[in-house]
C-alpha cells in the first residue's frame, strides 16, 4: 500500500506539536481491522490532545482524533469483512492508540461498531463522540428515573457539540429544555434547536446558599466547576445531573445538602470507556428515537486535515460552536 496522510502529534523539546505526515500501514498502532477513513470530527478532547494543552496523549508520536468512520479495507477478524461500513469512537483512539485523523486507521476489532444501516459515514461523524455521549447521558438519566414529566431539563454549555445535541434530542423527545450559554449571539440558534428559553451564564449567581429553589427535573452539564455546583443546589427532589464536561473547571465546591436532603443524583458519564455491550444499542437509538431532528444544522464547519490547527486554537478559545466535521479526503 502506498503512503497516506495523517495528522500526527509529537513531543519535541517538551513541546507538543501536530503536523501532517506521510505514513505507511506499518507505522500505525497494531490492530485487527484496517479502516479506510472517510470522516472524523473535532471534539474538545481532540483540541486538548493535539495542542498539548491537556495531558491527553500518553505515548508520542500519536495520530490524533478520537472518532472515525469509514470502510473496512482489511480484517483478520471474522466479524468484519472488506467493504463493511464501520465507526470507532473512544477507547484509546487518538490518545494511546493512533487515531482518526488519518487516511487509514488500524484498531482492535472489539473497538469497531457496525454503522447503522440508515447512517452515512458523514452523518455518523456529525454525531461522533458528542452525539454518542449525549445518548449515553440520556440512557443513564432514564435508568435513574428521568421522564418528560420530571420537570424542565437544563443543559449547560449548550452551544458545544454535546450541548447542541442535548437541546435538540431532548426537545424532540418532548422535554421542556432550558439552555445555559454565555454566547448571546447564539441564543436564536439555540431556540431553533428546541430550547424553550435561554439563561445567560454570566447572569447566574454562583455563590448562593447550600440549597436554592428546586427548578430542574434533569440536567446535562458540560461545564463543571462552579456552574455544576449551582446546578446541584437548584435541582428538584430526586432529579439527576449527568456530568460530562469540564470547560469551566475540574473543581467542584459544593455541599452534601442536595444529595441527602433532596435525593439529587450526580451521574458521571465517560464515553471513552463506555462498556462495549452498550455501544451498538446506543448507536441504534441514535439512528431511531434519539436521532437529532436538526442534525445538519448543528454542523458549523467541514474541514480538511490541514485546517485542524486553526480549529483547535479556536475551540480552546471558546470561539467554535456546534459540530466540526473532518473530511479526511478533502
Amino acid at each position: 500500500m502506498s503512503k497516506f496522510k495523517a495528522f500526527r502529534v509529537k513531543q519535541e523539546d517538551k513541546q507538543v506539536k501536530g503536523r501532517i505526515e506521510e505514513l505507511q500501514i506499518d507505522d500505525l498502532s497494531q490492530g485487527d481491522v484496517v479502516i479506510k477513513a472517510e470522516y472524523s470530527s473535532v471534539n474538545y478532547k481532540d483540541a486538548l490532545a493535539a495542542t498539548g494543552k491537556g495531558k491527553i496523549i500518553r505515548d508520542f508520536p500519536c495520530i490524533a482524533g478520537i472518532d472515525v468512520a469509514g470502510t473496512v479495507s482489511a480484517s483478520t477478524d471474522a466479524r468484519y469483512q472488506i467493504g463493511d461500513k464501520v465507526l470507532v469512537t473512544g477507547f484509546e483512539l487518538g490518545t494511546g492508540h493512533d487515531g482518526g485523523y488519518s487516511e487509514y486507521v488500524r484498531v482492535p476489532a472489539d473497538w469497531v461498531v457496525p454503522l447503522p444501516e440508515s447512517f452515512s459515514t458523514y452523518e455518523a461523524m456529525v454525531l461522533g463522540t458528542a452525539g454518542f455521549t449525549t445518548a449515553l447521558c440520556i440512557k443513564r438519566l432514564e435508568e435513574n428515573g428521568l421522564t418528560v414529566n420530571s420537570g424542565p431539563f437544563i443543559v449547560t454549555g449548550a452551544t458545544g457539540g454535546v450541548g447542541s445535541f442535548a437541546v435538540n434530542i431532548l426537545a424532540g423527545l418532548g422535554y421542556d429544555v432550558v439552555a445555559v450559554s454565555g454566547k448571546k449571539e447564539s441564543h436564536d440558534e439555540l431556540k431553533a434547536l428546541g430550547a424553550s428559553r435561554i439563561i445567560d451564564r454570566n447572569e447566574i449567581k454562583l455563590d448562593g446558599p447550600p440549597l436554592e429553589k428546586g427548578e430542574w427535573g434533569g440536567a446535562i452539564d458540560n461545564v463543571g466547576g462552579d456552574l455544576l455546583a449551582w446546578l446541584s443546589r437548584t435541582m428538584k427532589p430526586w432529579a439527576s445531573i449527568a456530568s460530562v464536561g469540564l470547560a469551566g473547571g475540574a473543581h467542584l465546591n459544593t455541599t452534601v445538602m442536595p444529595f441527602i436532603l433532596r435525593g439529587v443524583s450526580l451521574i458521571g458519564v465517560s464515553s471513552s470507556n463506555c462498556p462495549t455491550p452498550w455501544r451498538k444499542p446506543i448507536w441504534d437509538r441514535l439512528a431511531s428515537d434519539l436521532m437529532p431532528k436538526a442534525l445538519n444544522d448543528i454542523v458549523s464547519e467541514v474541514v480538511g486535515l490541514e485546517e485542524l490547527p486553526r480549529v483547535f486554537d479556536a475551540m480552546l478559545a471558546g470561539k467554535t460552536k456546534g459540530r466540526i466535521v473532518v473530511d479526511i479526503n478533502k
